[in-house]
């Protein structure tokens, strides 16, 4: 079974022997630690590691800002430097540490700064590579499932414009947000009608990073009327064309928002983060039943401990793996108190599953 087939089968429900081992990577102290350790800095990971990668073969054209802002420096220091970036944001980047940047000053501060981006997430040819043929070709000959990317209906926004006006935008403009996310879609189903017709792919593959430990940063009133339409769109134009897979990737505590983007088609979620919550990928099953499929759901902590932490939380998981729908996964970056031998050791515990 290839692993595209045995992906399909799982997320189908069907019959399948085995979990997929996939590795997606870890913060760049973690991944320092690691190069001392043994992994091979300039060596294939999924080589060294005999896994595959989390959205198997990644498959997207330009569902961004385009042109880009040009980038301009403001200031340049041996520990940081301030400068615009390619979204139109001015922000404060620190050297040598993983660390959210402080952001400045923003261009799209309200509605008044939209027609800057509108113009800047149209339909163009532009966007499509010259060898896109050779691409298609590529992927398909993978023998992975083709992932696809889906963009985000509001988190470009939160970016754009910051979380306290993007919050405040909420409140105050809801038809200004669901502006966005309709210009967002429509862009994205431009793109994905330049590919469709000539490759199934396995899933779409967004993201938002909206929530946090308590809950959504968007009221989810507002995201159901401003970002479900645009989730809806993307979802039909994939099942148009034999996709019904569409993930989202949000970190964060995200019930709130979860039967929102199954109304919109939204049916695969990654990672859902345990975090301080304990968040179970179980009780998302046992509420929403086959219909919602998970990637993700082991506790990246527990992989800081020992070998029989680690085995126990693979214990856990077992009985919703053997359901179907679910494929484990840490559910974030890997942190730096992670070993190295602790990690492999997980990741051969996975692949020595069989069901």
């Amino acid at each position: 079974m290839t692993p595209r087939e045995l992906y399909d089968n799982i997320m189908h429900y069907r019959n399948f022997d085995r979990m997929p081992v996939l590795h997606w990577t870890g913060w760049p102290e973690t991944m320092e630690r690691w190069y001392r350790e043994g992994l091979p800095r300039d060596g294939d990971q999924h080589e060294f590691f005999g896994s595959e990668p989390l959205n198997g073969h990644g498959f997207s054209l330009d569902n961004e800002l385009f042109p880009r802002f040009e980038e301009e420096t403001i200031e340049e220091t041996p520990e940081y430097r301030i400068f615009r970036q390619s979204d139109g944001v001015i922000a404060q980047h620190y050297r040598g540490q993983s660390a959210l940047p402080h952001y400045i000053d923003f261009i799209l501060k309200d509605s008044s700064g939209w027609p800057e981006y509108k113009k800047r997430l149209q339909p163009d040819p532009a966007r499509i590579p010259a060898d896109l043929d050779d691409r298609i070709a590529k992927a398909i000959a993978s023998n992975r499932p083709i992932t696809i990317g889906t963009a985000s209906m509001v988190g470009f926004l939160r970016n754009w414009m910051g979380v306290n006006n993007f919050c405040v935008a909420c409140c105050e403009d809801p038809e200004f947000i669901a502006e966005v996310s309709d210009t967002i879609a429509t862009l994205v189903c431009w793109i994905l009608e330049q590919v469709l017709p000539k490759m199934r792919v396995a899933q779409g593959w967004g993201w938002e990073d909206i929530c946090f430990k308590t809950g959504p940063l968007v009221p989810p009133s507002v995201f159901k009327q401003a970002a479900v339409p645009g989730y809806r769109k993307i979802s039909d134009t994939l099942r148009k064309y034999g996709c019904d897979l569409h993930v989202i990737d949000s970190d964060g505590k995200i019930d709130e928002l979860a039967p929102l983007w199954l109304e919109g088609g939204v049916n695969v979620m990654f990672p859902i983060e345990i975090g301080t919550w304990n968040a179970d990928p179980m009780a998302f099953r046992k509420k929403y039943g086959k219909e919602l499929r998970v990637i993700g759901g082991i506790n990246k902590l527990v992989l800081e401990r020992d070998h029989k932490a680690i085995d126990d939380e693979i214990e856990r998981r077992k009985p919703l793996m053997a359901e179907g729908g679910f494929i484990p996964l840490p559910d974030h970056l890997m942190t730096p108190g992670t070993p190295l031998d602790n990690y492999r050791y997980y990741l051969d515990k996975i692949r020595e599953l069989r069901f």
